[in-house]
């Protein structure tokens, strides 16, 4: 169960607080960032903030001033006296700003992915057309389970994360049909990683599965159940891990 510290939303054209709505569903956009420290350090902000207004401007939200009221919202509901572990969310549509801050849940050393076959809507853009998969995660503890998602036998992402897939010491992550991340972007500029399609038949070949993003930040995956997949070391793991470490 999420711990909200904070949610609200605001009218996209005057700021003004409205009640609040979570806005999945509607036609519009997201980003999830790492909130840490005291003050609040929003992790790879730039990145997400860039990756942001490409959405917007995809999804025709994208109005004057919408820049600076983001980044004002933002300051406005960031304390600098209070130490955040937490996760902020931004979600924008046609009339509406919604903001809301959890604490981020530490998964489990145990950590399983059940597999679905399904494609996220537009999955290159972090829209908010997430109700299928919510029903869905909604159904298992988020600290100690993800769905991997599959589409036409080919691996594509989890539905909170990137993947990666480690064998021999090499590191390879899904290309096609899925939303590519800041924090993977991030890890990609400091150890290789091959983007290519990865086929489910072929899951046995990988020693490691990692779970990479602002939530899960770098999660080991136990098992695979319906596949028999364990995992075999942690070495991939502690590699990575030092470097995402450099983020936080």
């Amino acid at each position: 169960m999420a711990n909200f510290l904070l949610k609200k939303s605001y009218h996209i054209n005057n700021l003004k607080i409205s009640k609040f709505k979570d806005l999945w569903g509607s036609h519009g956009v997201f980003t999830t960032i790492r909130l840490v420290g005291k003050p609040g350090k929003l992790v790879l902000f730039n990145n997400h903030f860039i990756n942001l207004i490409k959405s917007l401007k995809k999804y025709k939200i994208y109005s004057k001033n919408i820049e600076e009221n983001i980044k004002a919202l933002i300051r406005a509901n960031i304390k600098n006296n209070f130490k955040y572990n937490h996760l902020f969310r931004i979600a924008l549509s046609k009339k509406l700003i919604s903001i809301s801050i959890r604490k981020r849940l530490k998964p489990s050393n145990n950590f399983e992915l059940k597999v679905l076959n399904y494609k996220r809507i537009d999955p290159k853009y972090k829209n908010l057309q997430y109700k299928y998969i919510l029903k869905k995660l909604n159904s298992y503890d988020a600290t100690k389970v993800d769905i991997l998602l599959v589409y036409k036998k080919k691996i594509l992402e989890t539905c909170t994360s990137n993947l990666l897939l480690v064998r021999n010491n090499k590191y390879y992550s899904p290309k096609n049909n899925c939303y590519i991340g800041n924090t993977i972007n991030y890890l990609s500029k400091k150890v290789k990683i091959n983007f290519k399609d990865i086929n489910l038949k072929d899951i046995h070949k990988f020693d490691e599965i990692l779970l990479i993003g602002s939530g899960k930040g770098v999660t080991p995956v136990k098992f695979i159940k319906q596949y028999k997949w364990k995992n075999k070391n942690m070495t991939g793991f502690k590699r990575i891990k030092k470097n995402f470490e450099l983020l936080i």
